[in-house]
């Protein structure tokens, strides 16, 4: 097996304590986090070999980005270093009717300012046999976006399975860019990860009957998207996240597959929210981990959505769970009774 690359942009992560809002806020808890990043940790918590890619600055901030990473087993090596600045993210937890919101102060970043040259590909790729990236990282520049694309094509040369998650995000490009250059990437994607809405905020396919202000998910048109999105780009493999949002902290949450020959969904799970940051991440390491290790479809649906499930009782970016809390949720234990 061989390993897996993923390329992306970690953040320091700075939250009000508890349910905080910006205003009332004298102190900021300090994590890491980043799409691609949290896949990778999910990955190697997992027991398989995950690399990350990305441009960090060598002051101290830096290696504190790089040191969690190696923290969790993730293999560093071919993170580049350089530039002035980590990109920052604010987070401000929502509760009940509130929504959260995030503030970003990423503009500069070391990565957002990278070149084509720094990244040697057909290196970085040498045996690997995956690669995983998502929107947000082509969404910092158009230099960023050329170095995604340059990374996919020479993934895809290299005979790598390639898969996306098209994380649209408002804050950093509008659906008309993203439409433009998630356009061009995709070709070069084997597998295509999306949430409720992102096929319609990307590329204007939307799943009727569904309206996730409500929390209304209509399956069929899911399906429909699924097929489209296939049948459009040539995707081997879709997934659609499904979350039905009562509220800011309770949700029930499961998802769809799609492999071109049959559609699958998922249990669902009823969560009362710790943090749902990096749940879209760490569906996508769920998959990616079902596929490679050679799980039926429905097994691999399955193990992704425990995953993400258990990954919104975690604070952090990060999903830090082993293989075995995984199945035993996919096993019907859903009880949270003390182990010992």
């Amino acid at each position: 097996m061989g390993k897996i690359v993923t390329f992306g942009e970690i953040m320091l992560r700075l939250a009000p304590e508890g349910y905080y809002r910006f205003v009332q806020a004298q102190r900021f808890g300090a994590v890491y986090g980043g799409g691609e990043a949290n896949v990778a940790i999910s990955l190697a918590n997992f027991g398989l070999d995950s690399v990350y890619v990305t441009k960090l600055p060598k002051h101290e901030i830096g290696q504190a980005a790089v040191n969690t990473l190696r923290q969790f087993g993730v293999d560093t090596s071919r993170i580049v270093r350089g530039g002035s600045r980590v990109g920052i993210y604010f987070l401000e937890k929502g509760a009940s009717q509130r929504a959260s919101k995030v503030i970003y102060d990423r503009a500069g970043s070391s990565i957002a300012a990278a070149a084509p040259e720094d990244f040697d590909w057909d290196k970085i790729f040498a045996g690997a046999s995956w690669f995983h990236f998502t929107g947000i990282t082509p969404a910092l520049g158009t230099n960023v976006a050329e170095i995604t694309l340059a990374a996919a094509q020479a993934a895809k040369s290299n005979g790598l399975t390639v898969s996306c998650d098209l994380n649209y995000r408002k804050n950093l490009w509008s659906r008309e860019k993203a439409a433009e250059v998630m356009g061009k990437l995709v070709k070069q994607v084997d597998l295509c990860i999306a949430n409720e809405e992102d096929a319609a905020d990307v590329f204007g396919i939307k799943a009727v009957g569904a309206d996730v202000t409500t929390g209304k998910i209509n399956r069929e048109g899911y399906q429909e998207v699924a097929k489209t999105l296939a049948e459009c780009f040539g995707f081997k493999q879709v997934a659609i996240t499904l979350r039905e949002s009562i509220n800011a902290n309770d949700n029930n949450w499961g998802a769809m597959f799609y492999d071109r020959s049959r559609f699958y969904f998922s249990k669902k799970y009823p969560i009362h929210i710790v943090d749902r940051v990096g749940g879209g991440d760490s569906f996508g390491a769920g998959l990616i981990y079902g596929i490679v290790q050679g799980f039926p479809p429905q097994e691999t649906l399955e193990f992704a959505a425990a995953a993400s499930c258990l990954k919104h009782t975690i604070e952090g970016d990060y999903n830090l769970v082993t293989v075995d809390e995984v199945r035993k949720l996919v096993g019907g234990d859903a009880s949270g009774r003390v182990q010992r």
